[in-house]
């Protein structure tokens, strides 16, 4: 029976071309083997699917030729919308249907409205595009991810965060309108006021809501500079209180705050220097032990930037000097760096060449991201980054706080229901070094070992870039919102196909995009 369906979606795609009354050329669909094998696998490196067509559009109006002929089948085919293939379990694939490859379309224009502070952008689009497009009016967005080589459509089908969203939001809340195509293959304009049952159910639904095509992203003026601070702590208790203390100050004057707070746990025995986590010269290497640490060999960066433009930077050293008077972390262990905004924002990428370069970039990342409730953090700290990490690690492990006002409920995202939440992201590259620490398999165990903690200790943690298998796993992930809101929206999927149940939480024709 499976393979009679294989082949009457086969038979679907073929069909689609002679009868959506345009020529296979303006939809560039392929067939093509390599076509096929670059949209099999994601950053995860984990799972490899290959589809059965690979759609490159030449606009919203191919994606939405491509849904409708679905729609319009007695065997639907699935639908997946992949951006820079940075999912982690294969959420961008589909083995019995279509892959639309987004970014495929990025000569698309980036309009830039300096007088509305807004940009218009293809859903496709990598954010370090947008961010290069809109400096030069001298703007840029004010919520990011650590990794601009991410699409738009990407980040706001998860929520889109980083250090700035304490003072933001993420990236779902800094969006004024949304071009969609929808389940049923309508394209969709959708806005708070305009479709808003839509525009909020695609705002972080993991792609399963419809495909974001466009994008109206707010903007401010751009800074020129950035100050960068990082400095260690060995108590966690001061290292919360301190990274909560600051994003306390969300609503202050910008002279009176930093712009962005993260931080990370270091837990391995020997050097601190690490791909994501080296703040101390290599020349000059530091060790845990000499650091008069008695936290079990665990301790913890904190780190801020403060923005500003040259024509303010006789001010910003005494700025940063009275925030950091009033935090309580190891003396001397404070560095500073000066760089360019576009710099900063673009510091993962620096590092991902240098990984590249070591070869050290392509392979598999059972990365676990979790929002955690603050009243639970430190309970978290002594389970996982004292307990069941060990004294190894296989990659950086950030945690930072997040203030819940800054997030719109009536979205598709789920977090937990505290005012101060944090993110603790293990973001672990497997190797095949022959250290069993740093093996798949051992990090994908821990990785159960971390949530089955969290379940039998009562933490409500809830997974950020989800992947559950059963409906009935989804409906413990939403919650109240199962009921309450995504229920409700049932009506925006106007088909229902469940081979890909297991991407889906409502197993509908459309599977999830590109993902972080």
């Amino acid at each position: 029976m499976a393979f009679t369906n294989l082949l009457l979606s086969v038979f679907a795609i073929y069909h689609f071309l002679s009868t959506v009354g345009l020529p296979l050329h303006n939809h560039h669909l392929s067939l093509d083997s390599s076509d096929i094998l670059s949209v099999s696998s994601d950053f995860g490196a984990m799972t490899h699917s290959p589809p059965l067509a690979v759609l490159r559009p030449s606009s919203a109006l191919s994606i939405a030729s491509l849904i409708l002929s679905s729609f319009t089948s007695p065997i639907p085919f699935t639908v997946s919308a992949r951006g820079h293939g940075h999912s982690i379990n294969g959420q961008a694939q589909t083995s019995d249907g279509v892959v639309v490859a987004m970014m495929t379309s990025s000569t698309s224009p980036v309009d830039v409205s300096p007088e509305n502070l807004y940009v218009d952008v293809w859903g496709g689009r990598l954010w370090i595009e947008v961010l290069e497009e809109t400096l030069k009016f001298g703007l840029a967005p004010k919520s990011w991810t650590d990794y601009l080589y991410l699409t738009v459509g990407g980040t706001l089908s998860n929520a889109g965060i980083s250090g700035q969203a304490f003072n933001y939001g993420p990236q779902i809340s800094n969006v004024y309108e949304l071009d969609v195509v929808t389940g049923k293959g309508e394209i969709l304009t959708c806005s708070e006021e305009e479709n808003s049952e839509l525009f909020h159910g695609v705002l972080g639904g993991l792609g399963q809501f419809g495909i974001i095509t466009r994008a109206r992203i707010a903007l401010e003026p751009a800074p020129q500079r950035v100050r960068w601070i990082r400095v260690l702590y060995s108590n966690f208790t001061d290292f919360t209180r301190d990274q909560e203390k600051l994003i306390s100050l969300q609503g202050s004057p910008s002279s009176d705050k930093f712009d962005y707070v993260e931080g990370f746990v270091i837990v391995d025995e020997g050097l601190i220097n690490n791909w994501r986590s080296s703040f101390f010269s290599p020349s000059n290497p530091v060790k845990l032990h000499s650091l008069g640490t008695n936290n079990g060999g665990v301790l913890y960066c904190l780190e801020m930037t403060k923005n500003y433009a040259k024509s303010t930077a006789h001010v910003i050293d005494q700025e940063v000097e009275e925030l950091l008077k009033k935090l309580n972390y190891i003396p001397a262990t404070e560095f500073t760096s000066d760089l360019p905004y576009i710099d900063f924002l673009d510091r993962v990428h620096k590092a991902e060449l240098k990984m590249r370069a070591k070869n050290l970039w392509d392979v598999p990342h059972p990365w676990l991201n979790l929002f955690v409730p603050g009243s639970r953090i430190a309970e978290f700290d002594r389970g996982v980054f004292r307990g069941i990490l060990g004294h190894n690690t296989s990659g950086p492990i950030l945690i930072y706080p997040m203030n819940k006002n800054k997030w719109d409920e009536r979205t598709s995202v789920v977090t937990p229901k505290e005012e101060v939440f944090y993110l603790v992201a293990f973001l672990r590259s497997a190797l095949d070094s022959g250290d069993e620490t740093q093996m798949l398999d051992h990090l994908s165990r821990q990785n159960d070992e971390i949530l089955r903690f969290c379940d039998e200790a009562g933490i409500k943690a809830k997974q950020y870039l989800p992947h559950y298998k059963t409906q009935e796993e989804w409906k413990v992930h939403f919650g109240d919102k199962w009921e309450n809101s995504l229920r409700g929206r049932e009506s925006l999927i106007q088909r229902v196909y469940l081979a890909q149940a297991k991407k889906s939480f409502s197993s509908q024709t459309l599977v999830t995009c590109d993902t972080l």
